[in-house]
């Protein structure tokens, strides 16, 4: 009981105290990570000394990194991964291995042993994929070509993470001299493949039938759970790490049909345990160790930071990025991320580390992360700056049949829009970033180009003053905000289209010079209450004046504050329990053309009662009896519906 006591006093402590850090970090726009590792300098033993045993809270944050390499695994599809398969294997290769040995070359330069000196490299290669995905997701860039480029790298880095760790022995001298033999670990490797395709193809698939079949929720938790730590725990009895065990149960639950499903279950335990490894990552990190090493922090920070976002940025060039998407990439990943503070921590319990080095290393991953969302505003503001400098390095010749539509970005968009304009024989050219899209479509022959459409010299080249119409299709609200100023500069009299999901950004994209720009959301909605109104039977035509007086006002009516808005029941017509709304169009030679409201007799004949008259798109309540019907009237009728189903049957009869 008294180790209940104290398990329950230091996870109450740590849970109240991170509620109270990270609601201050949301507060002040900084990611949750640096919320909790401040809780745990907080409780630690160099803070308020809050917590009694740290042992239980180190146990449990272990758990912690199984489950986020076991999630890691999951999502980790070998389809998907083929599809960016150049900027992971030959960008990430590149920024690892260069990024590896400029952090090995400066440790050697300081005085670090060569073994030491190679692990400091390990610890600066990685980067933080919780912050940088959670930040690109948060501003909907992670399909933009900078989310591209980031997730292509992280993917790299998450599995070189396992490597690196497996290393840690080896460089340490910890390993018996029988098992480090290289038989030995190609043996051990062989058995891990095998045994996972084994796994993959026949066993965890027969399992999880079975356990789906039960329908039983708990029953299935219970089974990924177990997968997931039977194999961390085999994998740590042949040799191997618990990470790399979990991230192989990971990859075996990837291949099955029941990978989302598991990681919906799997999500909110690893959430809270990754979390507490944070917050006994933050309880290793002394004030006092960073007081002490402050000089060193100020320039050994900004030197790591550089570093990290000239080699990213030079990789990403190497891949075939442009100048503005390798630097944007490179501020993105400049700092150190979780995973180097996983394998930081093995490193130091197998003394590649010194007490000081590892205290200065978490003073700097802490730091580099706290950088991270000054990093994303940085990149933004690079997207606006620097093509105006780099405008002029390249200087490609026009086409010689310029285009009367110029199409930016190929997504679902640029595809259908470049679909009708060839059914249409409208001359058109498309701008796209993603250089394995833009290879693959010039195979086919569609007339599409790789370059930046922020850069003028871009443009100029693409023939934009000849063209009528740009179409901008990309998820870059920055590069979006660039393209439309700068086209507008260039071609004043260009038609200029912009697709946008943010609300806020429609006022910003009309004053830069956009000449229309749709809203994802509120396209959603005019598409939803047209049939809604379609379905009430309210006229055609009265859907279509609505809908363009919408668009007119920039969607003014559903940017007006619910106070402001009129009354539903101002709007449309409301069907009532008993009765049905009804709109008929008279048309011409039919008996209802040229007599009056009084000598039509549909209430007498038919039980109807004309509510209204649309006439030129003029709207008459309550007609006259003496109102003398004409072709292309719009009757709005209320009646039963065999009573309107019949007037319809007279109606077609009567042609």
């Amino acid at each position: 009981m008294p180790e209940l006591h104290h398990f329950l006093h230091d996870m109450g402590i740590i849970f109240l105290l991170a509620i109270g850090v990270v609601l201050l970090c949301f507060r002040l726009r900084v990611p949750p990570v640096i919320g909790f590792l401040i809780t745990g300098m907080l409780a630690g033993p160099a803070g308020l000394r809050l917590v009694e045993d740290l042992h239980v809270v180190e146990m449990m944050a272990e758990i912690g990194v199984v489950l986020l390499l076991f999630t890691i695994g999951i999502e980790f599809s070998l389809k998907e991964l083929w599809q960016i398969r150049r900027p992971v294997f030959l960008g990430g290769s590149l920024q690892a291995l260069t990024t590896t040995a400029m952090g090995t070359g400066l440790a050697l330069a300081f005085g670090l042993p060569l073994n030491s000196a190679i692990f400091c490299g390990f610890l600066l290669t990685l980067s933080s994929t919780a912050i940088v995905l959670k930040l690109l997701q948060e501003k909907a860039e992670m399909n933009a070509p900078q989310g591209r480029l980031s997730l292509a790298l992280l993917i790299f880095q998450d599995v070189a993470a396992i490597p690196m760790m497996l290393l840690i022995p080896f460089l340490a001298g910890t390993q018996q001299s029988s098992e480090s033999s290289a038989g030995l670990i190609a043996l051990k490797i062989t058995a891990v493949v095998l045994f996972t395709l084994l796994s993959a193809r026949f066993i965890i698939p027969w399992i999880l039938n079975q356990v789906v079949a039960t329908r039983i929720r708990e029953l299935f938790l219970i089974t990924v759970a177990g997968i997931c730590l039977v194999i961390a725990w085999l994998s740590s009895a042949v040799g191997l790490s618990l990470a790399l065990g979990a991230f192989i149960a990971g990859l075996i639950i990837s291949e099955s049909e029941y990978s989302h499903q598991a990681m919906g279950h799997i999500l909110p335990f690893r959430d809270v345990f990754t979390s507490l490894f944070f917050v006994s990552t933050g309880m290793l990190l002394g004030y006092q160790s960073i007081f002490d090493n402050l000089w060193t922090l100020l320039w050994l920070l900004p030197l790591a930071l550089g570093i990290k976002i000239v080699l990213v940025a030079l990789a990403s060039r190497i891949v075939g990025y442009s100048l503005r998407i390798s630097l944007m990439g490179g501020l993105m990943l400049a700092q150190i991320g979780e995973f180097s503070l996983i394998v930081g921590k093995l490193g130091y319990q197998s003394a590649l580390l010194s007490p000081m080095q590892y205290q200065l290393f978490l003073a700097l991953a802490v730091l580099s992360m706290v950088f991270t969302p000054v990093a994303f505003w940085l990149a933004a503001r690079c997207g606006q700056w620097l093509p105006e400098r780099v405008q002029n390095m390249a200087k490609p010749e026009p086409l010689q049949n310029p285009p009367r539509l110029l199409i930016i970005g190929y997504g679902i968009g640029g595809r259908n829009l470049a679909h009708t304009a060839t059914i249409a024989d409208i001359p058109y050219h498309i701008l796209e970033m993603n250089l394995e899209t833009v290879r693959q479509e010039q195979a086919a022959g569609v007339p599409i180009h790789y370059g930046d459409a922020t850069q003028q010299e871009v443009l100029t080249h693409l023939g934009i003053e000849h063209a009528q119409v740009l179409s901008i299709m990309i998820s870059d609200a920055t590069a979006t905000r660039r393209i439309v100023e700068l086209a507008r500069r260039m071609q004043p009299h260009l038609w200029i289209v912009v697709r946008t999901r943010f609300v806020h950004e429609i006022d910003v994209l009309y004053d830069l010079g956009a000449s229309d720009v749709i809203a994802e959301e509120f396209e959603s909605s005019i598409e939803v209450f047209s049939r809604v109104l379609n379905r009430f039977m309210v006229p055609h035509d009265e859907v279509e004046t609505l809908v363009n007086d919408i668009r007119s006002a920039h969607y003014g009516v559903f940017r007006q504050q619910e106070s402001e808005r009129p009354m539903a029941s101002q709007q449309i017509a409301v069907r009532l329990p008993d009765v049905e709304l009804t709109s008929v169009r008279v048309e011409s030679n039919t008996p209802l053309e040229g007599i009056t409201l009084e000598h039509s007799q549909l209430r007498q004949r038919f039980n109807l009662t004309v509510l209204a008259i649309e006439r030129h798109r003029t709207s008459h309540a309550q007609p006259d009896p003496q109102w003398l019907i004409q072709a292309e009237d719009i009757l709005v009728l209320m009646g039963s519906k065999s009573a309107t189903q019949a007037l319809k049957q007279f109606l077609k009869q009567s042609r």
